[in-house]
């Protein structure tokens, strides 16, 4: 009798003959690692700008290394603290709101019963995605304007204030805005996938629930939101990984003298330096320490939400 308990041994040539039988997926898949390798790793060849002294002019041999001289600099350096402050704070606010908000938009918004109203609205909300920015902070800029904005004539009409705001010259009021504007133009985008999640959950269990007297909120919180449990952990996790590594386009057109210190981020800083100042070199080493970060940082979200919620991407 055979021991249950005995791992079987894969056959030799199992590998092979698996890829002789997917061989039209694998096929389908090269362009894409072809794409992935040569957009993704390639480039990490640049790195070794962050270790010289950095001259277009020269060939490589010719350059002059320099060590870790341009970190050195980049952590002695009291903008960058500000920098990272700015981008960890931006970050940290989008990814709350940005996950609680379409998550509880996508649960409400699963509880309409009319096909066509849900439709209409989802449209709706996930229409902003398709702008670009620059279109969306000139509206933000517009309704926030002391000549005419919309939120001014609201605040003043109201007799809630005197005179006009300048919300756009007041920096402890940067962060909320970006966050407000993003949250406005990706939440019904990010809301199709917690749709797409629920619809994967069994309609049983809410007919159960209902025969067992569970109102709506009842299902929505006992049912609804564990079902979606997976997505959303993964989600978080792939957010955290990102937590440094923002982008630019919101803050820099958003963005003016009067409120640098709370705008600039990270990319913006690279950007600075690297090309404005000419300074490859040390622009090279702030993006280094941005992909480092983030890499530490999924790994070891991924980590923690493996052991602790046993929720993972790897």
């Amino acid at each position: 009798m055979k021991n249950p308990q005995k791992e079987k041994k894969p056959k030799k040539g199992s590998l092979w003959r698996s890829v002789v039988r997917q061989k039209y997926l694998y096929m389908m898949s090269i362009p894409f690692v072809i794409w992935l390798f040569i957009f993704s790793y390639v480039p990490l060849w640049g790195w070794t700008m962050a270790f010289q002294n950095y001259k277009p002019a020269r060939a490589f041999s010719e350059q002059k290394w320099v060590g870790f001289k341009n970190f050195i600099e980049l952590f002695q350096d009291e903008r960058f603290y500000l920098v990272l402050r700015n981008t960890l704070a931006m970050s940290i606010m989008g990814i709350v709101a940005g996950f609680i908000v379409p998550i509880v938009f996508a649960i409400l918004l699963n509880e309409l019963r009319s096909i066509r109203f849900k439709r209409t609205v989802q449209t709706i909300s996930y229409l902003p995605h398709f702008v670009s920015w620059v279109v969306v902070a000139g509206i933000i800029t517009k309704l926030l304007s002391i000549d005419g904005g919309i939120v001014n004539e609201i605040l003043i009409s109201l007799h809630i204030v005197d005179q006009p705001i300048q919300f756009m010259a007041k920096g402890n009021w940067f962060w909320g805005i970006v966050t407000a504007s993003d949250l406005w133009k990706e939440t019904g985008w990010n809301a199709i996938i917690y749709l797409a999640a629920i619809t994967g959950i069994d309609k049983e269990l809410y007919e159960a629930a209902r025969v067992d007297g569970a109102g709506r909120f009842r299902q929505m919180w006992n049912i609804t939101l564990p079902g979606i449990r997976p997505t959303i952990m993964v989600l978080l996790i792939l957010s955290i990984g990102h937590l440094t590594s923002i982008g630019f386009e919101k803050q820099m057109l958003l963005g003016n003298s009067l409120v640098t210190d709370y705008s600039e981020v990270l990319d913006l800083y690279a950007l600075k330096y690297g090309i404005q100042i000419n300074r490859f070199s040390y622009g090279t080493a702030i993006g280094m320490f941005n992909s480092v970060v983030s890499i530490i940082l999924l790994f070891t979200a991924n980590g923690l939400f493996k052991k602790f919620t046993k929720e993972s991407v790897m």
